[in-house]
């Protein structure tokens, strides 16, 4: 009898044991099915995919992971894709130019801004007394750069360290202005898209077609 309760006893551990390492395999894999859901999402949410469609979305993973026939073909699921994305990215370009516009328009009502035939706007925050560079001239300055939202991008003031480049290895908005300024000068320019980064911005902070403002301090030509 003794033996038979040991027996007994040793079963029920062994059977505990089991469902216990069932129990933590099956929250295991909750927590990495929950987490390949997370970098799914996550990564949709970035190109612009925040109003998909979860059950059909659900629907596509399932038949593919478990081998059922697809609706539509890879080469079909990549077509759909990249139109969409093409969509997406137009209508991004066309908001990102018109919010630019319509800041510089505003912005060239100022008494104290400038146009220039380019589209570039400046103002002059302290009028230097020096050299104009040429197009060649090497020059440093110290600059502070924003969005037109006001969100800073790039800033040699917050580095504490001025800047040394050529005058025409910079972008086309600061070659313009740079021949302008004499040393001394401190001018706040207002950057065109085209005038600036272009159709590829620059970085994370710098989109595609982005208007940009920069005060730029010109302190010596080298």
């Amino acid at each position: 009898m003794k033996l038979l309760n040991q027996f007994f006893i040793a079963t029920v551990v062994l059977s505990i044991a089991v469902t216990a390492c069932a129990q933590k395999q099956e929250k295991e894999m909750d927590s990495l099915s929950y987490g390949v859901g997370i970098l799914v999402g996550s990564n949709l949410a970035q190109q612009g995919l925040e109003e998909i469609d979860v059950n059909d979305l659900a629907i596509g993973l399932s038949d593919v992971i478990n081998g059922e026939d697809l609706r539509m073909t890879l080469e079909e699921a990549n077509e759909v894709l990249t139109a969409f994305m093409q969509a997406q990215q137009s209508k991004q370009m066309a908001g990102a130019i018109e919010e630019g516009e319509e800041f510089l328009r505003k912005n060239a009502e100022k008494d104290n801004v400038v146009v220039l035939e380019s589209g570039l706007q400046y103002e002059i925050i302290q009028e230097g007394t020096g050299p104009k560079p040429g197009p060649t001239d090497r020059v440093t300055t110290h600059y502070h750069g924003t969005l037109i939202d006001g969100t800073v991008f790039d800033s040699s003031y917050d580095r504490g360290e001025p800047a040394s480049f050529p005058v025409n290895g910079v972008i086309k908005g600061w070659t313009e202005a740079l021949q302008l300024m004499p040393v001394g000068s401190k001018w706040r320019l207002y950057v065109p898209y085209d005038l600036g980064y272009g159709e590829r911005g620059a970085g994370a902070q710098i989109k595609p077609y982005a208007t940009l403002i920069f005060d730029v301090e010109l302190l010596s030509i080298d």
